[in-house]
């Protein structure tokens, strides 16, 4: 059998097309940020002085068309975010494919019901959360993420999204998620915690979740 190229429309290939449209989002935002800087002011800076008239020492004109067009592409970015979540869960959510074509083999029903008992399987483990991370400040009913938490959902991911060994998903997911709020699932001293944190750059460690995590698979 030949090598056949993914459909134009899989969600896989509509994900990567939106992952390259955030970029190019985001490259232009902060060309527009660097028109701001250029001209020593951010989207605070007062434009009048203290008489209500334009300030003199000001592209005054420059510096609102970067600022509109920064509101402009935050808005796009922020569409295109929700649409990759979209398009993420389609490709790692069996649940959530889109309907095979004339012809494609489907599922069985032992397929989908064994699918169905997947969702509180534990998948990944937490090896280490740090001090002051955004896992370790997840809002829940005690504490944050804890070393041996058993993940057991990520957002949207569960046991079903992954192959073999690897949380490639659960990293992508992070990825798309940067100051947006995930709900977690975790297996804890025998019972089931819910957890909300949201990941960011820029708290003060190594990267936006500030824990390790890795695969498990029962023994």
């Amino acid at each position: 059998m030949g090598f056949m190229l993914p459909s134009p429309e899989s969600p896989r290939e509509r994900a990567r097309t939106l992952m390259s449209r955030k970029d190019g989002i985001e490259a232009e935002i902060t060309a527009q940020v660097s028109i701001l800087k250029a001209h020593s002011c951010d989207m605070t800076t007062p434009l009048v002085d203290r008489e209500g008239f334009p300030r003199a020492d000001l592209d005054i004109y420059a510096i609102r068309q970067a600022r509109v067009r920064i509101i402009e592409l935050r808005n796009d970015l922020k569409d295109v975010m929700n649409e990759i979540g979209k398009a993420l869960e389609q490709v790692y959510d069996p649940a959530l494919a889109p309907p095979p074509t004339a012809g494609a083999s489907s599922e069985t029903p032992s397929d989908s019901s064994a699918d169905a008992e997947q969702p509180s399987l534990p998948f990944a483990k937490v090896d280490g959360v740090a001090p002051g991370s955004p896992a370790a400040e997840a809002v829940c009913d005690s504490s944050g993420l804890l070393r041996e938490d058993m993940i057991t959902k990520f957002g949207h991911l569960t046991k079903a999204s992954f192959s073999a060994s690897s949380l490639q998903p659960l990293a992508e997911l992070v990825n798309i998620s940067e100051n947006r709020e995930l709900q977690v699932q975790v297996f804890r001293e025998g019972q089931e915690v819910s957890l909300k944190f949201t990941p960011r750059k820029g708290w003060g460690g190594r990267g936006m979740l500030g824990c390790h995590i890795v695969p498990y698979a029962e023994s």
